[in-house]
């Protein structure tokens, strides 16, 4: 960024700052605080009585972790209160990065220590809001027993040893979609997990945990001169309830792959600073691990091309690295991962922003995927053309954010935790309209998801909770996601990003 642009930007911090000092200000940063701290005091507590609202029922180990209160209470009253959970923590973000705008005092330092107790307590409890966490200590059990999770699936699991509880249903037909290093991991959480599913799961928690605490300490570190940087990125993370509920309560593996390829992506952003070769070599490694976790992060190894297409030496090591991960392990699996990849059942609900469209010509999700391939690659492309250039030497972290927004954006299968790898790589980007854009995305999908048991508007519930659960799947989400689209291309070719960053270098 040019000098005078530094200059404009830092009275403009300046400027925001004196406001910051009015009362409504301070009460954003502090009802923010409140907001979020509520919120993840709702989901320990909807985590705790597990067994009251979550299938499938949950044999637990006779000493824990995890534990669980065996206490009956309202199914209808803790989704209610998870509804709330979700309003309280779009709104502590909302309002803190606002605050953070304006330059006004916000508790972070309370926020984070209660935010991290909060993740703390999560872990050693069962996961909920999604059954997949079970899922993958089925496969890893699978794998533990020698046989592929890529062929036999939690159907003939739960058969093979005679299971009444704890294999869900939703995916018990389908075999592990996910790479070999994710199945390297479910292995060896039920190795340490034993025989219990509910121990297995914990361990992936637990991993889990440490992944998002070492993405929280790398940004607070890469902005530690840096206070509206560290701010935002804190908010955006590391005190994000929604965060904290899709990967950590639920347990998603899309947490480890997004803290290993966020890696790999500031890693090859450092490439001035010695060595080149050798930073090419361990982006590229990074990368094609978190691809192997999740192949959706293949979007992260695109990036780093893309970043560095003029630079054919570094980009050279940056392929190596990745073909250094990828094809052993797929190798060493055999080919059966790659078919169970490209035989992938259409996971996901709801169609993203064709659903405002197709749901009401009844158009199925599957025909939406046709639809989506043809338009997901110039919107691809248009991202990364047009999206600011953002922080000195951070371009493979830019095209991060453009390829991953827009992908997520256009594609119909959402769920919550998919947007992780949006908001890993926007905490290490400029404050833009972006910003709104992913906080929107993530909001509506999460309550749109919510209880996150599968099947579409619960039966068992009240008739008006069921309403507000149909209401969110078929005009909610589709409409919110078709205004989030229609502002990105918008956006592109106008350049009104409002790219809002006082701090023109960070390391």
């Amino acid at each position: 960024m040019s000098t005078s642009n530094t200059k404009s930007a830092q009275m403009s911090h300046a400027a925001s700052a004196d406001t910051g000092s009015t009362g409504g200000s301070r009460v954003l940063g502090w009802s923010a605080a409140a907001a979020i701290i509520v919120s993840i005091l709702i989901m320990i507590g909807s985590s705790l009585l597990r067994k009251n609202w979550m299938p499938p029922p949950l044999t637990m180990p006779t000493v824990g972790p995890p534990w669980e209160m065996t206490e009956h209470f309202s199914k209808t009253v803790i989704i209610a209160s998870l509804w709330v959970a979700a309003l309280l923590a779009t709104y502590g973000v909302i309002a803190g990065l606002v605050a953070v705008r304006r330059g006004a005092p916000v508790p972070i330092r309370t926020m984070v220590i209660a935010v991290f107790i909060g993740v703390i307590v999560l872990t050693v409890l069962p996961p909920v809001g999604s059954t997949d966490a079970l899922d993958y200590a089925v496969y890893g059990h699978i794998a533990a027993l020698g046989r592929s999770p890529y062929v036999f699936t939690p159907f003939q699991y739960r058969h093979l040893l005679h299971l009444k509880f704890s294999v869900p249903v939703d995916w018990e037909h389908d075999p592990s979609v996910y790479g070999p290093l994710a199945t390297g991991e479910e292995w060896l959480a039920a190795k340490l997990g034993g025989a219990s599913l509910a121990r297995t799961a914990f361990w992936l928690k637990l991993i889990n945990t440490i992944a998002f605490a070492a993405v929280a300490y790398v940004a607070d570190r890469l902005f530690r001169d840096d206070r509206v940087g560290r701010l935002r990125a804190h908010l955006l993370w590391t005190v994000n309830p929604l965060i904290v509920w899709s990967v950590i309560a639920a347990g998603h593996i899309d947490l480890l792959a997004a803290a290993v390829g966020i890696a790999g992506l500031l890693i090859a952003d450092r490439w001035t600073t010695g060595r080149p070769w050798l930073r090419g070599l361990l982006a590229g490694l990074c990368v094609g691990a978190a691809a192997d976790i999740k192949i959706d992060y293949a979007l992260f190894a695109l990036a780093i091309v893309w970043s560095l297409r003029r630079r054919p030496r570094e980009l050279l090591m940056a392929l190596l690295g990745m073909v250094v991960v990828l094809v052993p392990s797929y190798a060493a699996v055999g080919l059966v991962a790659i078919k169970a990849l490209a035989n992938r059942s259409t996971m996901g609900f709801g169609y993203g922003f064709y659903g405002f469209f197709f749901h009401r010509l009844g158009v199925s999700l599957n025909d939406a995927v046709p639809a989506a391939t043809v338009l997901i690659i110039p919107v691809m492309v248009l991202a990364l053309l047009r999206i600011p250039d953002g922080y000195t030497k951070r371009s493979a972290v830019r095209a991060g954010v453009a390829l991953s927004l827009a992908a997520w954006l256009v594609w119909p299968h959402q769920f919550a935790w998919y947007s992780v790898m949006i908001i890993v790589a926007l905490m290490f980007y400029p404050a833009s309209r972006i910003d709104w854009l992913a906080v929107a995305w993530l909001a509506v999908v999460t309550f749109a998801d919510i209880p996150g048991i599968g099947g579409g508007p619960d039966k068992h519930l009240v008739v008006w909770l069921r309403q507000v659960q149909y209401q969110n799947l078929t005009h909610t989400m589709p409409l919110t996601m078709l205004i989030a689209i229609v502002c990105l291309i918008v956006w592109c070719f106008n350049g009104r990003w409002n790219v809002w960053h006082p701090q023109s270098q960070v390391v």
